[in-house]
């Protein structure tokens, strides 16, 4: 599978009632790779390691797929399972250390993000967002990602990653200030 094109933020979908089967297989790829592939990419994964966590998000949801309730949404089900796999994708690369170019570089590399325009500025705009991203720990990204980057309220963020409501709102303040700390600081720099 070559990369995704990644046209916009996940696509919401309604949640099915439970008499209501969910979409078939192919359907629910079709409509929800690009969301998958740039949702992983903003939690952290390694570019060279996209590919495979967005295949491990759609082999987990096809093996779940059958036991969908219509409880959430298709797009918040999948958030929370490629929230739960970047994290694992992350540990892993983290734990085998990587000569791999940092993320924001690599970024930047013609063919490795096919949804960035050719723009020069929007490659390196995007290229700072990912490095102050990852500066930010594990909690605080996941939740500033998915509200502010995938638009996610807190609510959906809750029941996407399983955590109190509260946590998700004490946590995407803390992100927002330090996510705005680090900004300044990269402006003041020269």
């Amino acid at each position: 599978m070559g990369a995704p094109g990644h046209s916009g933020a996940m696509p919401a979908t309604a949640s099915f009632p439970g008499d209501v089967p969910p979409p078939d297989f192919d359907t629910l790829y079709e409509q929800h790779v690009d969301g998958v592939w740039r949702l992983l990419e903003r939690l952290g994964v390694p570019p060279s390691g996209l590919e495979d966590a967005t295949q491990e998000v759609f082999i987990v949801a096809h093996r779940r797929l059958p036991s969908f309730r219509g409880e959430s949404s298709l797009k918040t089900w999948l958030g929370g399972i490629a929230v739960r796999v970047a994290r694992d994708a992350r540990r892993t690369h983290a734990r085998k250390g990587s000569r791999e170019r940092p993320l924001v570089e690599a970024s930047a590399v013609p063919g490795s993000a096919p949804h960035i325009d050719d723009s020069l500025d929007r490659q390196k705009a995007l290229a700072h967002v990912l490095r102050l991203l990852a500066q930010l720990d594990e909690d605080q990204r996941a939740v500033f990602v998915l509200a502010e980057l995938e638009e996610l309220t807190a609510p959906e963020i809750s029941e996407m990653t399983g955590v109190n409501l509260n946590t998700v709102y004490t946590r995407l303040r803390a992100a927002r200030r330090r996510f705005d700390a680090l900004l300044a600081a990269a402006k003041e720099r020269p």
